[in-house]
């Protein structure tokens, strides 16, 4: 109880409000941004405590103020609180701050402050979304002084006082931390707090506790470690449309940026390529920035599809696609070479994926969400996956521990906290510790939560240097992680003369519906699939014959199948206003595809002599005979035509041997009726003479 009274009496101390100092703030109602560039008209006056609403709304606020001198001890912060604070990512208000016309960062319900200088004139400009829920917002900007010092014993006492809290009284790592904290908990001199013998006493506790606990109690040496990556998880469409999507990546990446340029230990990693190509399009200097940080190896481009697909439904030509578009992105535009497939949010796994990604160039899987099994807790979380064709690729699960779900204490998340609990819960939930020494945490708030924390990264620094009775807390990439992973995993083998294994589909016990849910969306998946294949092969017939293909727009068609295999978009979770869309983008694809069939084969008719017989195309991956579609009728044909190609036939039966009396279809083999429910009622086989 001394130590949590310590603690708050701390916390109090680090930030000064300064009231009033954010005056005249004006606001006016837009509709989504199109460029960077505030309106020029319509602005009006923002009262402070002024609410907003509106569903899905936008506004743009301004104001102009000059921030205070302050000495070295002390920064400025701009504060925005919208009184939804710890509220669901997803739909909480989020706002994209602009200082002086250039875009710095996003503002979210994790995120209210943003880095000032000292001694500056400041015109503010916030792009504010309320989100998806139907309430009213606040909208309420300040300044205030952040002292550095009193911060930095906040938590240079807090992370240590955590570890306490997650050991037994009796453990002698409990014990000597404790004994240190309340030591430097009696130094601080709280009777005159803001005064010069504070600030002494804060600086003396700091001293002792870095002499006693961070220098003599912390070794990183024969601990396991938790490799540690800031991520933040956007779903493409799931509760809102692409258009929110283009914003939330803009909040995330410039946010997760600022926190770069003052943390340098911090490193940032994202999948999917469609995410980068948003940013590129809608805030170019922002994609500069992000480019550098990968060339200063900063910032991880891996994943290697072109968004986190669902891989169930998709066909193995999409899956091959996915990752051919996504690795190309990622070697064109920051010559890397996509090895990990990165999945954590998707809903189960094909057996057909290890032979996939191996032909694909990637050398390992890594995912989460399979801890969500309602019933059978996968035995393993480093393992080999072997394919059907008996492919095998490494295969680790995230093993960040989370707080809801079916089961908790085998619950794991992608969008993990950093502190104690969930570092030291990453380690204890991995299960196969005689296979390896290290597990992993994505870190940071998804769905436009803007990811990592100031928080975060400041515990981050103290779990980092290996605090009695803990792992040690690792920055790390992906990629280096799972190759460190998989060495030590080959030496487990060795020694203990097992492989773990898991063979055939990653089946996940918890997202019911992928197969049916939104019905009409996987036929317009499914007949974009099929129509794209056809096209292609079409348009490679023509070429050889002299035509043309179609690089450009048969891409732009399977980028549009692609983003729409996204996880919640083709498995049926999303909502309406995402399926609405979906259906202008097949209706695109099918506009496309059918002009491309047209074309072509005309071309190919034309330099062919048919001499009045009828040209049969074949578009399938296998040689067929049966009926056609000639002149509106169908028709049948014996003879076998070609895999993608073509035969011409010089005859052909048109004439239909079918029978119709009211519900009764009767030919030389069957005669069928069915109920007026369209159910069949009876099927008699007239070649053995019986009901079938």
């Amino acid at each position: 109880e001394k130590m949590k009274k310590t603690l708050e009496k701390l916390y109090e101390q680090i930030r000064q409000n300064m009231p009033g100092s954010v005056p005249n703030v004006e606001y006016v109602k837009v509709d989504y941004k199109t460029s960077n560039t505030p309106p020029e008209c319509g602005w009006e006056p923002f009262p402070y405590g002024t609410k907003i609403s509106g569903k899905d709304q936008h506004f743009w606020f301004r104001a102009t103020f000059k921030t205070p001198s302050v000495d070295d001890n002390h920064y400025i912060l701009l504060r925005t609180i919208t009184g939804k604070e710890g509220k669901w990512d997803g739909t909480n208000p989020q706002g994209l701050l602009y200082l002086n016309g250039k875009m710095i960062q996003g503002l979210d319900t994790n995120h209210v402050e943003a880095y000032l200088e000292p001694d500056t004139e400041y015109v503010m400009h916030n792009y504010f979304y309320i989100g998806m829920i139907d309430d009213e917002v606040d909208f309420k900007v300040g300044m205030c002084t952040v002292d550095r010092r009193v911060e930095k014993l906040y938590y240079d006492m807090m992370v240590p006082y955590d570890v306490c809290r997650l050991l037994h009284a009796n453990d002698d790592n409990y014990v000597n931390m404790m004994t240190v904290l309340e030591q430097t908990a009696n130094l601080i001199d709280f009777r005159s707090r803001g005064s010069d013998e504070f600030f002494e006493s804060v600086q003396k506790a700091t001293d002792y506790l870095d002499r006693e606990l961070y220098q003599k109690m912390c070794s990183t040496e024969g601990k396991p470690i938790v490799s540690c990556i800031g991520h933040t998880h956007i779903d493409l469409e799931w509760q809102w449309t692409r258009f929110q999507t283009r914003e939330k990546i803009q909040r995330s990446f410039s946010t997760a940026k600022v926190l770069m340029d003052k943390y340098p230990e911090y490193k940032f990693m994202l999948s999917q390529p469609v995410q980068y190509q948003y940013l590129k399009e809608s805030a170019p200097e922002k994609y500069a920035e992000l480019k550098q940080l990968v060339k200063e190896g900063r910032w991880e481009p891996e994943g290697a599809m072109y968004v986190e697909a669902d891989c169930n439904l998709s066909s193995g030509e999409s899956l091959v696609r996915q990752l051919v578009y996504g690795k190309r992105f990622f070697k064109e535009e920051f010559d890397v070479d996509s090895k990990v497939l990165f999945l954590p949010d998707v809903f189960g796994y094909s057996a057909a994926m290890p032979q996939i990604l191996k032909k694909c160039g990637v050398e390992y899987f890594i995912t989460s969400k399979i801890s969500w099994n309602e019933t059978n807790m996968m035995p393993v979380d480093a393992f080999m996956w072997q394919g059907i064709d008996g492919t095998e690729i490494f295969t680790n699960f995230i093993t960040t521990q989370g707080y809801t779900g079916p089961n908790p204490a085998r619950y794991t998340t992608y969008v993990g906290a950093m502190n104690a609990s969930q570092i030291k819960g990453t380690w204890n939930r991995f299960q196969q510790k005689e296979y390896g020494n290290r597990a992993i945490t994505t870190f940071g708030h998804g769905d436009g939560g803007g990811g990592p924390t100031k928080e975060m990264l400041e515990q981050f620094k103290r779990l980092s240097k290996g605090l009695p009775g803990m792992p040690v807390a690792k920055m790390e990439f992906v990629y280096p992680y799972l190759q460190q992973l998989k060495s030590e995993f080959d030496e487990g083998c060795e020694r203990t003369g097992r492989i773990p294994k898991w063979v055939g589909e990653l089946y996940l016990e918890f997202h019911r519906g992928t197969y049916t849910s939104i019905a009409k969306n996987k036929r317009g998946n499914r007949k974009s699939e099929f129509m794209l294949e056809k096209a292609e092969g079409l348009s490679y017939v023509d070429m050889l014959n002299g035509g043309t293909y179609d690089s450009e727009g048969l891409r732009k068609c399977w980028e549009i199948v692609l983003h729409n295999q996204f996880h919640d978009i083709l498995p049926g979770s999303s909502i309406k206003q995402v399926y609405d869309l979906c259906d202008i983008d097949y209706k695109k694809v099918a506009d496309y595809c059918n002009t491309l069939f047209e074309s072509k084969i005309g071309n190919i008719v034309s330099n062919l002599n048919t001499d009045g017989g009828v040209f049969v195309y074949n578009p399938l991956g296998f040689e067929i005979s049966g009926p056609v579609k000639l002149d509106g009728k169908t028709v049948e044909t014996t003879e076998v035509i070609p895999s993608s190609g073509w035969k011409v036939l010089k005859s052909v039966n048109d004439k239909c041997d079918v029978s119709i009396n009211g519900l009764t279809a009767e030919n030389k083999y069957y005669k069928m009726t069915v109920d007026n429910a369209g159910r069949i009622a009876s099927l008699f086989d007239k070649r053995v003479g019986r009901e079938v």
